[in-house]
């Protein structure tokens, strides 16, 4: 297999996740970065310039990148308003697509993607950073062999100290950005801490549950005064087992990468046989059962290569037939975007919200 099999395009610079994508796209040994696009020159070289990615392969102008470039692979890092629009023009292409997260704006535009991804003969992939973390990885594998019997209760605190507060590569700003410059803070664009972390508890707590979706969601938003956007929320989740509790934060008084505030930003999850926790970067997580109810430290072992990101999962997908397991799917990440669309109502209406068509654990996801 040849670097050049999987020619990648980074698409769209609103998302500081942008420049981690174009590292990952010239590091991996199946891919090599072909074209960085976005129609603002000066967004598009404030992270290629800092990077070093060759002046000629930088376009404004989309059409003429995929006539020229001819990627078989792009990373949309757009607005999440602009998902579907990425999705519909790459499909029809035949470019696969990985999105940064979030995934969409509703359940509506996830079956919009997923019905122009069939139609285009490609694959669509969703990128969860955190569904990376080997310490995520490790408690979803101890759930899988029934480590903590069945899952009843998943709690996810999630979130840092804001947009406005670092760029790509997490490289820090003071905070003195207008929050009113910045598409995170606009709702029509998809803004808000919500809809920014959210995704994150509801989408891998799916994985974790094999996903199951809640029956009703209630939230309550946090709004400053002057925005039009939540820096933070809290949402609970009725299942049949009772109540999950997922809280999302702008303004945590450290960054979980450099130090893990308080509260910790992870998971915990509770069973019937027992309980784990797993916290962003940790080392290991901490496994509780019957037969060890002090608790233990499960080291969380590093993964295969393939499992150490989203554009080299899917890849590893795209070179083996595999499907896409776990939140990187749509299946999966569909399930998040409900929870997400039922708490946007939730909050609108300030009343719980049911969710249609509510499933129970059919299938283990790896």
């Amino acid at each position: 297999m040849s670097a050049s099999r999987w020619r990648v395009a980074v698409v769209g610079f609103d998302h500081m996740h942008a420049g981690d994508q174009i590292q990952l796209a010239r590091t991996l040994p199946e891919t090599s970065l072909v074209a960085a696009v976005d129609s603002d020159p000066a967004r598009l070289a404030a992270v290629c310039d800092d990077l070093g990615v060759d002046p000629a392969i930088r376009f404004t102008d989309w059409r003429r990148c995929l006539d020229v470039a001819r990627p078989t692979v792009a990373c949309v890092c757009s607005t999440t308003a602009d998902h579907l629009t990425w999705v519909r023009r790459l499909a029809a292409r035949g470019v696969h697509v990985l999105l940064e997260k979030p995934f969409a704006q509703s359940t509506a535009e996830v079956d919009a993607m997923v019905a122009a991804a069939a139609a285009g003969g490609v694959t669509l992939a969703v990128n969860w950073p955190s569904q990376w973390y080997p310490v995520h990885r490790t408690a979803r594998r101890l759930i899988a062999e029934g480590a903590i019997g069945r899952v009843v209760e998943v709690h996810h605190y999630g979130g840092n100290r804001g947009p406005l507060r670092h760029g790509h590569g997490k490289k820090e700003r003071d905070g003195t950005v207008d929050p009113g410059s910045s598409w995170w803070y606009q709702r029509a664009a998809g803004g808000g801490s919500l809809r920014d972390y959210l995704g994150y508890g509801a989408t891998v707590g799916a994985w974790f549950r094999d996903g199951e979706a809640p029956t009703e969601v209630t939230a309550t938003l946090h709004v400053p005064a002057g925005l039009e956007v939540d820096e933070q929320s809290v949402v609970v989740a009725a299942y049949p087992s009772g109540l999950s509790v997922f809280q999302t934060r702008w303004g945590t008084f450290t960054d979980p990468w450099t130090h893990q505030p308080q509260p910790r930003c992870g998971f915990v999850v509770a069973g019937t046989g027992g309980t784990v926790s797993s916290y962003d970067y940790d080392p290991h997580v901490r496994l509780q059962t019957r037969a060890h109810p002090e608790g233990v430290d499960v080291p969380a072992g590093g993964p295969p290569a393939h499992e150490r990101s989203a554009l080299a999962n899917l890849v590893h997908a795209l070179d083996t037939g595999k499907a896409l397991a776990g939140p990187i799917s749509p299946s999966i990440s569909r399930v998040g975007q409900q929870v997400v669309d039922a708490a946007v109502a939730s909050a609108d209406r300030r009343a719980p919200v049911r969710l249609p068509g509510s499933t129970t654990p059919t299938e283990r996801q790896p």
